[in-house]
Order: C-alpha cells, then sequence, then structure tokens
C-alpha cells in the first residue's frame, strides 16, 4: 500500500488535498503521495520559526546537545528504513544510500559535539594609553530563523547540513525539500520531533517552488542556504534582501593523475567518482587530466574498469550505477554527448540510454568548449585529456565557470603544493578524487559553484553573528 505522508507544522502533522505522486526514477512506480503545503501553511510555518527561534536561542546548550545526539542515534536505529526509502525515491543504489545514512548520523553527532564549542576568545584592548585598562570578550550569537532548500541527490544529508548546523546554534529552521525526494526528509522531521526538538523549531514543507520562492525575500528570516543548480542558486540571491546567503552550486571537478602514481588506484577512484549516484553529485569527477605518459595506460584502466559496472535496479545489491532523476535528465544527457560526438568527441565505452538509465560514458578528444567538458553534465559521463606539464593542466582545471573541488594524484610534493596554490577551487584533494568528503571539513566554492561553506563548525559561524563586549575596569 502507497504510503501517505502530510508535514510537520508546530508538532502535528497536517494534511492537504493537493498531492504530490513521488514515484521511482527507476520505473516510475507509486512510492508515496506527499501533501503539499499552501501559501497559507508556509505563513504559518514562517511565524512559527519565528517564535520557535525565541525558544531555541534560551535552550541551554546541553539540552541542544542531548537533542542532535539523540537524532543521531535515531537516524542510525532507522537505518535500513531511511536507505530503502532514498533508494527508492531518488535512485540512489541501496548501498550509496547506506553510505548516506551513515553520513547523516555522523552529521547530527558532530552538530552535537559543535553545539559546546561555539565559543569567543578574549581581546587585549589596551594598545594604546586611551584605552588602558580596558580588554573585550566575543561570542557568537544565534542569528535568527534559518531557511533551507536541499537538493534530490543527497536527500538526507544534505537536509542535515542545514538542520543540524541551524539547531546546534540555537535557530529555529525550516526547510523546503526537492519535491523529487521529499520522504527523507520527512522522515527525519518525524525524528527531530520524536528527539524532543520544541515543536516551533522545525518545519518540513514539500511545497512548490513557486511558494517557496516567497520565503527566500521574507526578512523574517535571517540566513537561506540553498544547495542545487547555479543558475536557480544565482536568482534565488537576488531575491535574499540583506538576509546571509550560503550557496553551494554546481561544478565541473576535475581530477589530475601525474605520472608515477599507482594507476590502478587512480582509475579505480576516478571511476567511483564519476559514476557514483549515476554521476549526480555537485563534486563528481567530470574532467580527468592525465599526464600524457600514461595517459593510455591509464584510458585502459579506467575503460576495463568502468565496463565492468553494473546498471541497474538500485534496490539490487549487485547494482553500481542506477538511474537519472527523471526523463529530462536522462535526455539531456544523451543530447550532450550525441552534440559532443557530432563535434568530433569520440566515445570509448556507453553513451547509451534506456528510459531514465545513461550507461557510464567515457570521451576523449574532447574540445574544451564543448558542454560535457564546460558546463555540469550531472550524469555518469567523463572527460579525458593529456597533458605535458603540471602548469598546463593546472590551466586546464581553472578554464571553468566553476570552482568547488579539485583532485590531484601525484607522487612530488611540489605538485600537491602547487595545485594547492594555484587551482580556483574550494578544496585541493590529493591523492584521491574531487568527489571526497568527510562531513565536518569545510566545503563549498568559488567562481559560479557559490559562496560561504559547509561542514559543522563553519555552517555554525554562517548561521550565528559575532558579538563583542568592550570592558573598563577603570571607571
Amino acid at each position: 500500500m502507497t504510503k501517505q505522508w502530510g508535514f510537520p507544522l508546530k508538532g502535528k502533522w497536517v494534511s492537504t488535498e493537493d498531492v504530490l505522486e513521488v514515484r521511482s526514477p527507476y520505473d516510475d512506480s507509486l512510492v508515496a503521495e506527499v501533501s503539499r503545503p499552501s501559501a497559507q501553511h508556509v505563513e504559518e510555518a514562517t511565524s512559527t520559526a519565528v517564535s520557535g527561534f525565541e525558544i531555541m536561542r534560551k535552550l541551554s546548550t546541553y539540552e541542544r546537545s542531548r537533542i542532535l545526539e539523540a537524532v543521531s542515534a535515531a537516524i542510525a536505529k532507522r537505518a535500513e528504513e531511511l536507505a530503502r526509502a532514498m533508494s527508492l525515491e531518488a535512485g540512489k543504489t541501496i548501498r550509496d544510500a547506506r553510505v548516506e545514512v551513515a553520513r547523516a548520523s555522523n552529521t547530527f553527532k558532530v552538530a552535537s559535539e559543535e553545539a559546546k564549542r561555539i565559543g569567543g576568545e578574549y581581546l587585549s584592548l589596551d594598545w594604546i594609553p586611551a584605552s588602558d585598562g580596558r580588554f573585550g570578550i566575543t561570542r557568537r550569537f544565534p542569528i535568527g530563523p534559518v531557511l533551507g532548500i536541499a537538493p534530490f541527490n543527497f536527500p538526507l544529508n544534505l537536509v542535515a547540513h542545514k538542520v543540524a548546523p541551524a539547531l546546534a546554534a540555537g535557530n529555529s529552521v525550516v526547510i523546503k525539500p526537492a519535491s523529487s525526494t521529499p520522504i527523507c526528509a520527512l522522515m527525519l522531521g518525524e525524528i527531530l520531533l520524536d528527539a524532543g526538538l520544541p515543536d516551533e523549531a522545525i518545519s518540513v514543507l514539500p511545497c512548490k517552488a513557486s511558494v517557496a520562492e516567497g520565503m527566500v525575500g521574507d526578512e523574517r528570516f535571517k540566513v537561506f542556504s540553498f544547495t542545487g543548480s547555479s543558475d536557480v542558486g544565482w536568482r534565488l540571491k537576488t531575491l535574499a534582501g540583506k538576509k546571509k546567503v550560503t550557496l553551494e552550486l554546481g561544478g565541473n571537478a576535475a581530477a589530475i593523475v601525474d605520472k608515477g602514481v599507482p594507476l590502478e588506484v587512480a582509475a579505480e577512484k576516478c571511476a567511483r567518482g564519476a559514476f557514483s549516484n549515476a554521476g549526480q553529485i555537485c563534486i563528481s569527477v567530470q574532467r580527468i587530466y592525465a599526464q600524457e605518459e600514461i595517459y593510455e595506460s591509464f584510458l585502459d584502466l579506467l575503460v576495463a574498469r568502468t565496463k565492468s559496472l553494473v546498471v541497474g535496479d538500485p534496490i539490487d545489491e549487485k547494482t553500481d550505477v542506477g538511474p537519472l532523476i527523471d526523463r529530462p535528465a536522462a535526455e539531456k544527457t544523451e543530447a550532450w554527448v550525441a552534440e559532443a560526438s557530432k563535434g568530433g568527441a569520440r566515445v570509448l565505452t556507453g553513451a547509451s540510454r534506456d528510459g531514465n538509465m545513461y550507461e557510464p560514458t567515457i570521451l576523449v578528444e574532447v574540445k574544451p568548449d564543448m558542454k560535457v567538458n564546460c558546463r555540469e553534465v550531472f550524469a555518469p559521463v567523463v572527460v579525458v585529456t593529456s597533458f605535458s606539464e603540471l602548469e598546463e593542466a593546472l590551466e586546464h582545471v581553472n578554464d571553468s565557470d566553476y570552482g568547488l573541488q579539485a583532485g590531484i594524484f601525484t607522487g612530488r610534493l611540489d605538485a600537491a603544493v602547487r595545485a594547492f596554490e594555484r587551482l580556483e577551487v574550494g578544496g585541493v584533494v590529493v591523492n584521491d578524487v574531487p568527489t571526497y568528503r568527510v562531513d565536518h571539513m569545510p566545503y563549498g566554492g568559488v567562481k559560479d559553484s557559490g559562496f560561504g561553506r559547509e561542514g559543522l563548525r563553519y555552517a555554525i559561524e554562517e548561521m550565528t553573528e559575532l558579538r563583542l563586549l568592550a570592558l573598563n575596569t577603570r571607571t
């Protein structure tokens, strides 16, 4: 029987006649029916977030930490249920879904610890004679209601990366999940309320995008955190007014493979980084630059590993690559690859679509201005190019409108340092792919990839404001 879902508002589950059908990207079967909030519900959630902030800001550090730890434990307890729901609604392989659930549990665990570490510092102010006897103390204060809009590709953990730091900081939060994948966010709302979070502190609103836009411009929200496409993110920023904004947007991440590295390891990691979650990851490996002396050997290994991947039903334990999220995404991928082939690019493997399924694809002889190279494919497609000297590879990586993360496989310390110094990205990963992320590290990009940082401590800084207390001891 199809699961019916309402949405949490003021601690109660609300149902409406406006129903969203959530369907499997794999076989289009009906996964759940979800009530959609109206504009009136959105207004109620917004005003509730304002009163919820007054409750949260007064909650003790201990209590906030306790709730977040309870959420972490509850996610771990319901891990298989959450993973199955994710696999059904998002088409993520069941093995990858389990990894995401474990990461979400850890995200809340780290948040419970970081809630205890929101500190300040002592400042000596007596640097001039007129300030003799004065010193200062800084402290971070919760800033106000947080609005988070999350994408479909990590329907639990990217929601967690907005909710957990907001609550750890002492804010209330309203989450708008992706319409294609709202179930994990609703399950998280259930877990949060069961853990003892004040009813007014959380609302999960699977509303239409047009309705959510009104919240982006509402000055009652003091922070807007968005993860999604660059086009949408930058447009929403223009609506955000005076509130603080964090944008985690798209990318076309690159990996450099230098000579002298274990090629089997590099090929395995690049294949996994390019084709996990059907390439629907902002830091998925989309471009690979291999040094010319090892280019052919690396390509042979990468093609062999790619051909061994199992494409199919995401619930099947053997599946490595599941479907794209919907038909338009699959058709766009097919069109971009066909366009590149017509323009002279050569397909080494893949380039075949069946419904929402797209075979893992490797392209070579790609021109810089082809969409598969210079724009975000967000699909299981990777292009491979040779280079002679490291500086040439670094220039290729930087020749992009995006700058989220980059990876470099090298045995030379000077090359690793040079990449760190030169690459115009938010993070450089040495001897691994740019797809690497641990949830407490600072994560975010530059250029069209956005600004601001996630990662619990860094997100908490984005969601708090620094105040100074200046004390005069000689009055």
